[in-house]
C-alpha cells in the first residue's frame, strides 16, 4: 500500500479547520460545547448548572440606557441576568407587557424601546431583583 501523505486523523482535522474558517469562530467557546475526541468510549456529560436560575434576590442586574446603533432612539437594557435562558425570556416578556412596548432578548441582555429605565428598576425592585442604575 501506498503512502499518501496522511492519516484519516489527518484528513479530520482538515475538515474542522475548513468548519471553523467557514463559520468564522474566534474561539474554542464559539463551538457551542462542541467536543472532539479519539476516544470510541467517550461520553459526554453535560454541565446544566445554568438549567437552575438563583432566587431574583441573588442576582445582580444592571439598567443602562443605549443610543448607539439604534438611529437615535433610546433603548432600556437590562444585563448582569445569571440562569435559564428561558427565565430571561420570561422576565424580558414581562417587563415588555408592564411597560406596552416592545423589546428584544438577545446575548443575555434584555433590551426594552425605549427609555423606561426608572419604570423597570421599579418593577424589577418589586419582583425581588436588586437593580443597579448604570450610566446617565
Amino acid at each position: 500500500m501506498k503512502d499518501i501523505g496522511f492519516s484519516p486523523m489527518s484528513f479530520v482535522f482538515q475538515q474542522i479547520d475548513i468548519y471553523i474558517m467557514a463559520k468564522k469562530l474566534t474561539d474554542l467557546s464559539d463551538l457551542d460545547g462542541f467536543v472532539f475526541s479519539t476516544n470510541k468510549d467517550f461520553e459526554f456529560e453535560s454541565d446544566d448548572s445554568t438549567a437552575i436560575s438563583p432566587e431574583p434576590r441573588h442576582q445582580k442586574l444592571e439598567a443602562h440606557l443605549d443610543r448607539k446603533n439604534r438611529g437615535g432612539k433610546v433603548a432600556t437594557i437590562i444585563r448582569g441576568f445569571e440562569g435559564s435562558e428561558e427565565d430571561l425570556k420570561n422576565l424580558g416578556k414581562m417587563l415588555k407587557t408592564k411597560c406596552g412596548v416592545g423589546g428584544a432578548v438577545k446575548d443575555g441582555e434584555i433590551i426594552i424601546q425605549g427609555n423606561f429605565r426608572d419604570k423597570i428598576m421599579q418593577l424589577l425592585k418589586d419582583e425581588g431583583y436588586p437593580v443597579k442604575r448604570v450610566g446617565g
